[in-house]
């Protein structure tokens, strides 16, 4: 919390925008505003027009393409994307400068800001339009690093700064857990094409693998139990990050995942129960959590924690009523999450304060914004005239056809919402005043007002929004999914569990003192051993083992290229062994000129011997000398002319190149027979000090490794067809005769440039510590 001075100066400073619409110098906010608002349209008349396809080559290989479909649940995420995007971006124009401005930093840091924010628009379109599993890997990591530096954006902040490695940590690893369902699923079924897969995959163990791999991932970046500690934290960001990512976008990128492979989890019986185990534990969790919770935003996440969960819940339960109910669940969520982050955002900004027990009494200083955050907690609650009454609707009908127990868990759900969201907005708007808010810029407060407006017409009018439900449940169902929710005026379940629901979340909020003592006594539990302790556990050690790994490393350069050879050669080994080789190792016939290649091939061998265990700089350099010619002989019988004949001038050059260098180095050398680390050069103590058996050890793993892995590509090589005769073909089009030349110069000519300027650098550096006398 600030100190009272920097709270006075962020009032001041508040009430002197007010009515002004804050700041209009913010041309970067409004113009990724109008781009958010051009991209809704697009996507808007795209989606009337009967929605589009789009695909191109990528990696044809591999089979991979740029393939994008705005179907119904493409077509429900980007324009949630888009349209809270538009309007919280037009928030952030005056919420970023009047951030920056009480935290007295220059207004030129919005370019840290609204770039970021309009590329994680742009990665959560393609997000929802990928049609390619390796595709929604890429924009699904895009999405986690946007969101590490906008949590991070207060980067003088510690918090902030752990906040967004923690997101980065948790999303980020998690999302490898995709991308090997990605490559185990086209090991399988030849193709990584979301549709192709759908249609080819079964219900073996490699579907199920890579059912769970993907199921974790996006549970990870929806921040469900157990990965849920990161979400908390990450209201570290600024106001608009939140609610921005953290309620209608970054979060809704996990179960968006979900909604688009959700053909492939339901392949596996155990996949669906585990979501549904998952997706009840996070309603629990996070809902009983936010009942404790002071800080406004705190409270806001825990309840994006626990509303995801009826998310995951439905996908678990399946069928047609599940999935239709989780789409339009997610696009009532998103519209009411949005405005009540906006809402505590405008109250800090005009309190100063940020806790629920430092508030209350606003209604009287804030209508406007009372009644628009009382309309979003209205919708979350569920109640009726908002977009919420028909998600618990829809969300109760599922849970009854899936069962008494589910029935129960999902009027439990309800009550909580309106436990814990009912308490956020008495606290905040009724009783006694306990502070004198200033002013409110408009902008601060029209946002939420139009997210309340949508929320009560997507509750008088509910057909635009279910048709747009309908159509992405149909996509996640794989089959035709009805979405037709109403009012109605009877004793049918729904209703009934709806009414339980309102009674008993009524008397959370009025009874308060027992479901806050419990929430407390569990928040207190999950401190001492919840998941964020094994999460801080596990990056401690895993820093100590970097710190001495790294210790090791850097003694001298033999460790450091063990360093990278070891692990190199212990990894292909273990692929060795969970392979089957039968077949994959052939011994052919030595015949032709394989007799003048193998003494050559011996005659590198023995050069190899002798530059590793001679300390004579001259022969080291000859022995080198000797490797590459005769490697340039071998290209030559090979027939391989042109290679030989760049091998012969690139040896000849290199020689020449250290034979020079040997003239500039100091004469002295180690005294022979000396092996302690006094009697080694400068750099280089501590190096012959290391026991022989670890440097043959490490010769003999990296060595086997790179025989093994050759040995087993030569002997089976890819039927695939390689890129030669294109090159071959194209070379007259780049008006040249030689192949090599034009690959060298045209086809690779970035390439070439890029290993140049190294080369170039490389040689700067050397003569640089030469002429300071640094090298030995």
């Amino acid at each position: 919390m600030s100190n009272p001075s920097e709270v006075e100066g962020a009032r001041a400073e508040t009430t002197a925008r007010a009515g002004h619409g804050g700041p209009a110098s913010d041309r970067l906010g409004w113009a990724a505003s109008a781009l958010a608002l051009a991209a809704f349209a697009g996507c808007l008349a795209m989606w009337a027009a009967g929605g589009g396809a789009w695909s191109a080559p990528w990696v044809p290989t591999l089979g991979l393409r740029l393939s994008f479909s705005l179907d119904g649940l493409g077509a429900l995420y980007a324009l949630l994307a888009t349209g809270i995007g538009v309007l919280v971006f037009a928030y952030g124009t005056s919420y970023l400068s009047l951030h920056l401005a009480h935290e007295h930093r220059p207004a030129r840091e919005r370019w840290r800001f609204w770039p970021w924010m309009a590329l994680f628009a742009a990665a959560m379109v393609g997000l929802a339009t990928a049609q390619d599993l390796v595709l929604l890997f890429l924009f699904f990591d895009l999405t986690a690093i946007c969101s590490y530096f906008l949590i991070g954006f207060d980067r003088a902040e510690q918090d902030a700064r752990r906040a967004a490695l923690m997101a980065l940590l948790v999303t980020v690893v998690s999302a490898v857990a995709l991308l090997i369902a990605a490559v185990l699923l086209y090991v399988t079924y030849g193709t990584f094409a979301i549709p192709e897969l759908i249609d080819r995959a079964g219900s073996g163990t490699a579907t199920t693998v890579a059912a769970a791999l993907m199921a974790v991932a996006a549970l990870a970046k929806s921040a469900q139990v157990p990965f849920h500690f990161w979400l908390p934290k990450a209201m570290a960001a600024p106001t608009p990050v939140s609610a921005y990512l953290h309620s209608a976008a970054m979060v809704a990128a996990g179960v968006l995942v979900l909604g688009r492979v959700h053909p492939l989890l339901a392949r596996s019986e155990a996949v669906l129960t585990g979501l549904q185990i998952v997706g009840f534990a996070s309603i629990v969790v996070g809902g009983v959590l936010a009942l404790s919770q002071d800080v406004l935003k705190q409270v806001l996440a825990y309840s994006t924690i626990s509303q995801y969960g009826y998310v995951v819940l439905l996908y678990g339960i399946g069928g047609a009523t599940a999935s239709g109910a989780a789409a339009f669940y997610v696009l009532a969520h998103g519209v009411a999450k949005s405005a009540l982050f906006m809402t505590a955002g405008a109250v800090t900004m005009s309190t100063g304060e940020d806790r629920l027990s430092r508030l209350g009494g606003l209604w009287h200083r804030m209508p406007v914004l009372a009644v628009s955050a009382g309309v979003a907690a209205a919708s979350l609650a569920g109640l009726p005239l908002t977009a919420g009454f028909f998600k618990d609707e829809l969300f109760f009908d599922a849970g009854r056809e899936a069962g008494r127990l589910t029935t129960v868990l999902a009027v439990v759900a309800a009550v909580l919402t309106l436990g814990y969201i009912g308490r956020f907005w008495r606290l905040l708007f009724l009783g006694r005043p306990r502070t004198e808010p200033a002013a409110v810029p408009r902008m601060l407060v029209a946002p939420v007002a139009v997210l309340a407006v949508v929320s009560v017409l997507a509750g008088l009018f509910v057909q635009p929004f279910a048709a747009l439900a309908e159509a992405a449940g149909s996509v996640t169902n794989d089959a035709a999914v009805s979405v037709s929710p109403s009012y109605h005026l009877d004793a049918r379940p729904a209703n009934l569990m709806a009414v339980t629901a309102w009674v008993l979340g009524g008397l959370l909020v009025t009874l308060p003192r027992l479901p806050e003592r419990a929430s407390a006594l569990l928040a207190r539990a999950g401190d001492r051993l919840g998941p964020r302790r094994g999460y801080s556990a596990s990056l401690r050690w895993l820093f100590r083992i970097s710190d001495a790994v790294h210790g090791r490393e850097v003694r001298d350069l033999r460790t450091s290229i063990a360093a990278v050879l070891v692990p190199a050669g212990a990894l292909t080994g273990l692929a060795f062994l969970v392979t089957p080789t039968v077949g994959a190792y052939a011994v052919g016939v030595v015949a032709g000129s394989d007799w003048l290649i193998l003494p050559l091939l011996c005659l590198v061998a023995i050069a190899t011997l002798v530059t590793a265990r001679s300390r004579d700089r001259l022969t080291i350099v000859l022995s080198l000398s000797v490797v590459g010619f005769a490697l340039s002989a071998v290209y030559a019988l090979i027939a391989a002319p042109d290679i030989a004949l760049v091998s012969v001038v690139v040896e000849t050059t290199l020689t020449l190149v250290f034979l020079a260098s040997l003239a500039r180095l100091p004469g002295a050398r180690p005294t022979p027979g000396r092996t302690d680390s006094s009697s080694a050069p400068p750099g280089v103590r501590g190096a012959r000090s290391r026991p022989r058996w670890w440097s043959l050890l490490a010769g003999g793993v990296a060595g086997l490794a790179s025989f093994t892995a050759i040995w087993g590509f030569l002997s089976a090589p890819t039927g695939a067809q390689g890129i030669a005769e294109e090159f071959i073909r194209r070379t007259p089009e780049a008006h040249g005769l030689d192949v090599v030349t034009v690959i060298i110069t045209d086809f690779r000519g970035l390439d070439t440039l890029a290993e140049i300027t190294v080369l170039l650098l490389a040689v700067v550096g050397v003569a640089t510590l030469l002429r300071r006398g640094k090298l030995w």
